[in-house]
Formats: C-alpha cells, structure tokens, sequence
C-alpha cells in the first residue's frame, strides 16, 4: 500500500509504501539543494541514486527495508514505484515546466543519449545491454525495468539509448547522470504553453 503526502510547506513529496516484500520511506523535493540520503540495502544501488538525485539538483530521502534475502527484484522494482509516484506529483503541481529535456552525456569511454517528455503517458524506450549478470550487488537487467517501472510510474516518456561502452559500471552510471539532466531540463520552468490540447 502506498500514500501519498504533499507539504506545501517545504515543496517536498513524501511517499510510504509497505507490503510484505519492502518497506519504503521516500521523500522528494525537486526544487531541493542536493541534501540526500539513501539507504536501500545495496551499496551500489545507494551510489547510483545519489547520482540521480545529485545532478537533477533535488533532494532526496529513500530509507527501505527489502527481502533481499530473496534478490533484489522487489527492492529495486518497488523504489522504482515510489520514486516515479513521488516525480509525477511534483511535475503536475508545477506552474510551469519545459516539459521536454534531452542529454548526451559521456562517462569516459561510454556516451549515452537520454530524452524525457513529461507527457502523462508512462512509456519507456530504450536497450540496457550489460556484458555483466551483476554489477555492485544489483542484477544488471533490473536498471532497464528500474527506468520502466520508474517511467510508468511518473507517467513520463523516458528514452535511453547508449551509444556505445566497456566498463558496465560507467554504463549503469552514465544513464543514471544521463536521465537526471533530462529531466531537470525538462523540469525547468518555462513561459507559455507546453502543450496545443490544453492539459497533459
């Protein structure tokens, strides 16, 4: 079960969500100053948030308690959830928004292209292909369902297509940097309309 609470205070979304799989304590604030802090379980799924959150500029508590003692699936698929619940309340209760935010960034030898439409529509495209099963504790096919569920979630359209790579590491890493200044591209303010039908 998730709820959801705005403090109209602070700009900060709070999502709690607990099932018999995860217990999960987020807090987000898109408009933040980079105070985060993550504790999900797995070291490297804590770094690559914090990568996350860093370069988007927002602030950021996750605090979960997974089964991992069963994999991962559950605790990444499940931030993912509250995450991109968290994302979706605050791009709607901006008064205004680019709406589009694109980045091609490179992590040394990797580049990877990341686009991002804050368009209500949950879709997401792209091809995470690792040479590794495992990278830091975390299977490598769940970052691809990471930023599926995550754009479903957030109701956005995420692209990520990485260009080419040879350490898994910078690729994990590089589309994380990559998706966090798409979005806060997009997620920066802007005059006008941003959309001819009226509402996203």
């Amino acid at each position: 079960m998730s709820t959801q609470l705005n403090n109209q205070l602070t700009n900060t979304v709070e999502i709690e969500r607990q099932t018999k799989e995860t217990n999960i304590a987020l807090a987000l604030n898109i408009s933040g100053s980079q105070q985060i802090n993550i504790n999900t379980g797995i070291g490297f799924l804590d770094h690559m948030l914090q990568q996350l959150a860093s370069h988007a500029r927002w602030d950021l508590d996750i605090q979960v308690k997974g089964d991992l003692e069963v994999d991962d699936h559950h605790t990444v698929e499940d931030i993912a959830i509250c995450l991109g619940d968290a994302l979706q309340q605050s791009w709607r209760n901006l008064s205004s928004m680019q709406r589009y935010g694109q980045r091609l960034l490179p992590m040394d030898e990797a580049l990877i292209m990341c686009a991002v439409d804050l368009s209500g529509r949950g879709i997401y495209v792209g091809d995470l292909e690792f040479s590794r099963e495992n990278l830091g504790g975390v299977s490598t096919e769940m970052f691809e369902h990471f930023f599926r569920t995550l754009a479903s979630s957030a109701a956005i359209t995420l692209h990520i297509n990485p260009m080419y790579y040879r350490n898994n590491h910078h690729l994990a890493e590089g589309c994380f940097k990559a998706v966090a200044y798409a979005l806060k591209e997009a997620l920066g303010s802007a005059t006008g309309e941003n959309t001819t039908k009226g509402m996203l």
